[in-house]
């Protein structure tokens, strides 16, 4: 968390009030988030830097300046931006890493209450070389079903692994790729290139429906994430399988598994409606 619908809320939120913008008095208050940037050259570069645009790309915020530079942060477990237009409250002061004053008194502030996120500022030869290591948007109209199978094949990892893994498919993580497998009806342990092509084709439309559903949500708030405007999402009334481990299943009543030996996450999904073995009874 936060994965590709809740990055493409944050994104949606921002853009509006930030293009446009002047970015005045950079104050970053932690150097730990900091990747292959030092803080004297973060703050000389946003200062007095215009916003031109604000994009996604896999679970990134990417903010374009008009230097021809990118400010790219990862939010992941804790993080979260959001344009304030008042004063920060203590505890919002207490977790904020970076706040840059918008004028008219608001402020867009960069906040991670456990720091686990990361923030680049990098060049346009320094975003294709970082861009280029990402997979496909699955949400792109010219990704398709073909191109999905393509991805997945040859691989011996865990479907669930291999869907996760940003270098083949941008932006899924571990809730998405829990609810895919589920709407797809695909034991999560199953090995990639053991899909059949009627396999492959379910998944691909089971990740673009649950991303899409979950965008439409407003993403998923578990514990931690916030819209760009500070609001939480609701998708989390729609999950299925995702933290529901021996509740019924929604389609057929049996409990619902949770095991980790997966890829050591939760990995939750209905023995008998997505195959796999039969869990053995408790003693």
């Amino acid at each position: 968390m936060p994965e590709l619908p809740e990055v493409e809320t944050i994104v949606r939120d921002l853009r509006p009030t930030l293009i446009g913008r002047t970015l005045t008095n950079p104050r970053l208050h932690h150097t730990n988030v900091l990747r292959q940037v030092s803080r004297a050259r973060l703050l000389r570069t946003l200062a007095r830097n215009t916003v031109v645009a604000v994009d996604r790309r896999a679970k990134h915020v990417v903010i374009g300046l008009d230097s021809g530079h990118r400010l790219v942060v990862q939010p992941r477990m804790t993080g979260s931006l959001i344009v304030h237009d008042r004063r920060l409250t203590r505890e919002e002061r207490r977790y904020a890493v970076l706040q840059v004053s918008l004028g008219g008194g608001s402020q867009l502030v960069y906040r991670d209450m456990r720091r686990l996120g990361t923030i680049w500022l990098l060049d346009e030869k320094g975003w294709r070389a970082y861009s280029a290591r990402i997979g496909p948007e699955p949400l792109d109209p010219a990704f398709d079903a073909a191109a999905f199978a393509q991805r997945l094949s040859g691989s011996r990892q865990a479907i669930k692994k291999a869907i996760m893994d940003q270098r083949r498919l941008a932006g899924v993580g571990n809730i998405y790729a829990n609810e895919a497998l589920f709407r797809a009806r695909i034991d999560p342990s199953r090995r990639a290139d053991r899909l059949t092509p009627r396999d492959s084709q379910a998944l691909f439309d089971a990740v673009r429906s649950v991303l899409g559903d979950a965008v439409a949500a407003r993403g998923t708030t578990i514990r931690d994430y916030r819209t760009g405007t500070g609001q939480r999402g609701s998708f989390q009334g729609g999950l299925e399988v995702y933290g529901r481990g021996g509740e019924p299943c929604v389609r057929c009543g049996t409990g619902l598994v949770t095991t980790h030996t997966i890829d050591g996450r939760a990995t939750t999904w209905c023995w008998r409606c997505q195959g796999g073995p039969r869990p053995a009874r408790k003693t």
